[in-house]
């Protein structure tokens, strides 16, 4: 693992104090762990600022299937070795690889994406730390996660236009959704890095803080969304999800059969007790 003052190295080596059970990702491409419940997933090829590699479209989307049928698992945290979160594709490997028809091609693009879609499906908390720059396909993969942190230096660069590419990887799905489709395109064809703090204001992280306190504050917040409701955050999910592609009088039956189901949980009973255990201490108290 790639020593960094503000990158993913920090999180891993925070992960392994706090006692993290480290997985085999059956390459060197992609480290995992979990700690505290949090299911951590790490781009490693920081000598390459994390460009994907073939390693990656295979040992990642494994790692998040099993994350997301693990009960114990409640958060799963996608970052990137050293000071990158991911350059996006090797242009190299694009160049190298070439060969094929168009449709064999987008087939073989479409399977490698499915990183994305697991990240945004799955039925656990999807949270993305961006050490540094997230570019390109790398871009679209923090995007695809419910929730972003960004250290103060990290940047967003969509970066297809400049080697004359369209997109990828949903990048312009989740930026069309996240921004509107006139904000999405100014910043897909302007080429203009965005910095956190603009990211931030945009919508498009939800936290950024100092590079120093990065590692620790971005797996603190995933080890405190893993301690949560996993059933209720589940059901709070694919509420959000439907919301973007349902009318309200299409979405409010679903979100209420939800709501109904989560009243139902073991989880839902032992919150109750505990909210009453703090009412009655309050009460003590004459608060």
């Amino acid at each position: 693992m790639t020593a960094s003052v503000n990158g993913t190295a920090g999180i891993a080596e925070l992960a392994a104090r706090r006692g993290g059970r480290v997985i085999d990702t059956g390459t060197e491409v992609v480290a995992a762990s979990v700690v505290d419940r949090v299911g951590l997933v790490i781009l490693d090829r920081s000598e390459r600022r994390n460009a994907l590699h073939p390693g990656m479209y295979e040992a990642v989307p494994r790692l998040l299937v099993e994350f997301a049928a693990n009960p114990e698992i409640g958060c799963v945290l996608i970052t990137g070795a050293g000071t990158t979160f991911c350059a996006g594709g090797d242009v190299r490997r694009k160049v190298e690889n070439a060969g094929g028809t168009v449709e064999e091609r987008a087939a073989g693009l479409t399977h490698n994406a499915r990183i994305s879609t697991l990240l945004h499906d799955m039925p656990k908390v999807t949270v993305a730390a961006l050490p540094g720059a997230a570019v390109g396909a790398g871009l679209s993969i923090a995007l695809s996660t419910d929730l972003r942190i960004a250290a103060s230096s990290a940047k967003l660069v969509a970066g297809w236009g400049d080697l004359a590419f369209s997109g990828d990887f949903g990048g312009t799905w989740f930026l069309t959704r996240l921004l509107g489709p006139s904000r999405a395109m100014e910043f897909l064809i302007s080429g203009e890095p965005m910095f956190a703090p603009q990211a931030r204001d945009w919508g498009l992280v939800n936290r950024v803080v100092s590079d120093a306190e990065f590692a620790e504050a971005a797996l603190d917040w995933a080890t405190k969304i893993a301690a949560g409701p996993r059933q209720a955050w589940a059901a709070t999910k694919g509420n959000v999800l439907r919301a973007a592609e349902m009318s309200l009088s299409e979405a409010l039956p679903l979100e209420s059969e939800q709501m109904v189901r989560s009243g139902m949980t073991d989880e839902h009973k032992a919150a109750v007790r505990a909210w009453m255990e703090r009412a009655a201490a309050r009460s003590r108290e004459g608060r």
